[in-house]
């Protein structure tokens, strides 16, 4: 063979074709030492007798491997083996008093890790302000963090998820928890029908618990998770991981239940405290992803419509509960963007909150306010808020064009807050501690409308543009009484503030406008001015109950570390 014909045959360049990373393995030439049909006919025409199926294809292989990996962190056999029915749980079964320790990785070890703040890195940077990013680790099963962790094999069932359920005497008092702590500030779940559902499972023998209602399960496991959440509890990483496993048992209920093909009011209501759950866990970024497949949820469900409408031949009470479920999405939606100036998409819907039904309320004690005032006080502040605050900060737009556009803005907001029932809007440090001795319920509920109320209006005074200058003493006045009620909370009910996301986040926000402002006060601002004092003096208290926590959460570290650049 001449040198030319050498060349130009292909079969010579088969190592440079091997070496472009645009080929597939799949697609590329043989190797040279690989025989062609071309070059040893005989042994081409012999059949190849194989002991076992084989795959060719690279890509293949390393899937199939990886299945196979899995399928031994499960404890599964063989793909064609019937599944173990059991799940591989931690010796100790969950609970406030006993949680899971620890989990499996997938070859049997244990692994310890525990997240800082776990919200995804690729988030908006809004979703996170000054808090740390996560650096997530592999799981079990998947190879990136995931807000539920995986405990369950492909073949349990929901009889796998109720199995793990705590004993009746634990988790009466979980339930109780929630209750106490949680219903108050989102009134969405009418207890008396709900004791009934959930005396219902406890009545029925183990083994025809597997035949219950997904949805139910999953809203009970939810409810659980948020109770132990507020437990006390001495170890924290253990209370965590015992909340964590509930929750994850919450979602696996949802997926039997089917819950993106089927929406039900009770996989709403799971939905939503779902969210709440990963506020407070410090999974801020997918607590927003999944808040988006709730409202989606809702849409679907027809919660954003007129109850007469949809179920016109439904009875007062299914009427009632669509209204507080719809109020629930709506306000969960509205603040949760406000935190972080993104857009609102609980938009559209017809629901009028006048038709909210206060015959079957008992007012609370300190007469003037029950759930359903509270439900319409807050549901307005979030029609205002959406409206005035949400779309131009998501476009970063100015909140008010001009000094007589905030004006107006400014009387709104009044309007509203006299609008307001008398405990709701009587609001001092003496008058809260006298109202959480008759009513801790209306205490709290007082506590987060406050703040709320005086964040968004702070958001207002401080807002400026080319045109608008922030309004100094508006902004500092609204800013105190914000940032007053998280301290009020911290003193009456110092463990739940810890936990509430949302007001631990807004009073942070609120201290850094407060450090902003002192920093760089004006020339004629005197550092002697009793507004100029209070404000220092709020900014002081914060970092101190930041630091109570600093030691254990880099969160409370972090912020106060930033906090502390502003002195």
């Amino acid at each position: 063979m001449d040198e030319k014909s050498s060349t130009s045959n292909p079969a010579n360049n088969r190592t440079d074709l091997s070496l472009d990373p645009y080929v597939s393995p799949r697609h590329a030439s043989p190797s040279p030492q690989t025989p062609t049909p071309a070059e040893d006919p005989a042994k081409a025409k012999q059949p190849r007798k194989r002991n076992k199926p084989s795959l060719s294809c690279e890509t293949c292989t390393v899937k199939k491997n990886l299945i196979e990996e899995q399928h031994k962190a499960l404890g599964i056999d063989s793909p064609r083996k019937k599944l173990k029915q059991q799940v591989r749980l931690p010796p100790q079964s969950p609970g406030p008093g006993s949680g899971l320790s620890s989990r499996q990785d997938g070859h049997g070890s244990i692994s310890k890790e525990r997240r800082l703040s776990r919200s995804s890195t690729g988030s908006s940077p809004m979703l996170l302000s000054n808090m740390p990013f996560s650096h997530p680790t592999a799981s079990n099963v998947f190879k990136a963090e995931h807000p539920f962790s995986n405990y369950w094999t492909l073949a349990g069932g929901l009889a796998e998820v109720v199995q793990v359920l705590p004993s009746k005497d634990q988790s009466d008092i979980l339930i109780a928890k929630y209750f106490d702590v949680v219903d108050p500030v989102y009134p969405m779940i009418d207890q008396a029908s709900f004791r009934l559902d959930y005396d219902h499972i406890w009545s029925l023998p183990p083994l025809e618990r597997r035949h219950a209602d997904a949805s139910l399960v999953a809203l009970v496991f939810v409810m659980l998770a948020m109770g132990t959440q507020f437990v006390a509890s001495p170890s924290a990483a253990q209370k965590e991981q015992t909340a964590e496993f509930y929750v994850s048992a919450s979602h696996q209920a949802l997926r039997m239940f089917s819950y993106l093909s089927r929406p039900s009011l009770r996989s709403v209501q799971t939905m939503v405290l779902i969210t709440y759950f990963l506020m407070n866990d410090n999974h801020g970024s997918d607590a927003y992803a999944f808040a988006g497949i709730l409202i989606r949820q809702a849409y679907a469900l027809g919660l954003n419509r007129d109850p007469s409408l949809v179920v016109p031949i439904g009875s007062r009470y299914e009427m009632q509960q669509r209204r507080k479920l719809w109020q629930a999405v709506f306000l969960q939606d509205t603040f949760f963007t406000i935190i972080l100036k993104l857009p609102p998409t609980a938009t559209h819907n017809d629901v009028r909150v006048e038709d909210l039904d206060e015959t079957d309320e008992d007012p609370n004690l300190n007469a003037g306010a029950n759930d359903i005032s509270y439900i319409r006080s807050f549901w307005n502040l979030a029609n205002l808020c959406q409206t005035a605050l949400c779309t131009p900060r998501a476009l970063s737009l100015p909140v008010s064009a001009s000094a007589a556009a905030r004006s107006r803005l400014v009387a709104s907001f009044h309007r509203l807050y006299t609008s307001f029932p008398p405990p709701f809007r009587t609001f001092s440090e003496a008058a809260i501690c006298e109202l959480a001795k008759h009513s801790q319920r209306l205490a709290r509920q007082t506590l987060f409308l406050t703040s709320n109320y005086y964040h968004c209006l702070m958001l207002v005074y401080v807002d400026e543009s080319e045109d608008l200058s922030l309004d100094l003493k508006g902004t500092l006045d609204a800013a105190h009484e914000a940032i007053n009620s998280f301290f009020l909370l911290h003193t009456l009910f110092q463990d739940e503030a810890r936990v509430w996301f949302h007001f631990q986040h807004r009073a942070y926000s609120e201290a850094v406008v407060i450090a902003e402002l002192i920093k760089n006060k004006p020339e004629d601002f005197s550092s002697m001015d009793p507004m100029y004092m209070r404000a220092k003096n709020d900014l002081l208290r914060m970092i101190g109950i930041l630091q109570l926590t600093s030691e254990v959460d880099i969160v409370s570290r972090t912020r106060v570390g930033v906090l502390s650049n502003y002195l």
